[in-house]
């Protein structure tokens, strides 16, 4: 059996942090009459982290799906775990760069020449730490470029597709976070760009008359390969041991004491999507251990 992200790890004297190996009987699986072969969800991201496991979660769960990320080997990854856990599904690559609308149209008309395009989860990002009299416009526009305005240009293109299935019935969920409900210092343009993701989640759902679905997820801190390096560099500009950064700074805020895992974030992917999530519309899931809705 193939693990997933099990290759990054922070080690210091006995505090060992590793990035969970991803199985199947961690995913949740849904009877839902449109998760089906016939039935498409594009995934971008779908190279790493929250994306790959969500993009092998939807496969279990018997869809169609269609990956973007400009990783293309670990789109190859992806696909060769959702093959190992005999998934009913299969798991598409598609090369893509975010920020060409060319590849963005490209990979939605792909999606839906794969079936009847109906779910996209746009969960592709990335992370630049600088306060705002700092922040270099170049990472500001790398950033929103990648986590506003294409999950955008991917609505706009897929909407049509999905409307265009007999019965219309399809939902986007947009990858949010806690950051989304408030800010933190020197993550100007991540918290920019998730305040505007709420936005365009509440405008898919006031358009899509209530059978195509707009929602977002929202967590706390989830433990995937990028987090561990994010781990390291906080320590190092904070100069602190990697165990202080996950405790008394990730953690410190929450009252659930230890990090999310993709699978964990997948989850609630597939419940959004599926007929379970019908009154999920326009509206987050925030799933993030008590970070915004409690403080000391």
């Amino acid at each position: 059996m193939r693990a997933l992200g099990v290759t990054s790890t922070v080690t210091d004297n006995d505090f060992d942090l590793r990035a969970p190996e991803l199985s199947r009987g961690n995913l949740l699986v849904v009877d839902d009459p449109h998760f089906t072969t016939d039935d498409v969800a594009l995934v971008t991201g779908a190279a790493s982290g929250i994306g790959q496991a969500t993009a092998v979660a939807l496969a279990v769960n018997g869809l169609t799906v269609v990956g973007a990320d400009i990783d293309e080997d670990g789109l190859a990854e992806t696909a060769a775990v959702a093959e190992d856990f005999d998934a009913p599904g299969t798991v598409h690559g598609v090369a893509t760069d975010l920020t060409d609308d060319g590849d963005v149209e490209a990979v939605v008309a792909a999606a839906a020449d794969e079936g009847d395009l109906r779910y996209v989860a746009n969960i592709a990002g990335m992370q630049h730490i600088d306060p705002i009299a700092e922040f270099p416009m170049e990472q500001y526009d790398l950033l929103t470029d990648i986590m506003l305005r294409a999950p955008f240009l991917t609505a706009k293109e897929a909407i049509p597709h999905i409307q265009s299935t007999a019965d219309g019935v399809g939902a986007i969920a947009n990858m949010s976070s806690v950051h989304g409900h408030y800010a933190t210092q020197a993550k100007p343009a991540y918290v920019t760009a998730k305040h505007g993701i709420t936005g365009l989640t509440r405008a898919i759902a006031a358009e899509g008359a209530g059978v195509l679905r707009g929602f977002s997820v929202s967590v706390g801190y989830v433990l995937t390969p990028l987090m561990v390096d994010q781990i390291e560099d906080t320590a190092a500009e904070r100069g602190i041991s990697e165990q202080a950064v996950v405790e008394d700074v990730m953690l410190g805020q929450a009252r659930t004491k230890e990090m999310m895992t993709p699978a964990e974030v997948a989850n609630l992917f597939t419940f959004g999507f599926s007929r379970h999530g019908k009154h999920l519309n326009g509206a987050d899931l925030l799933w993030d251990g008590g970070y915004t809705t409690t403080y000391e």
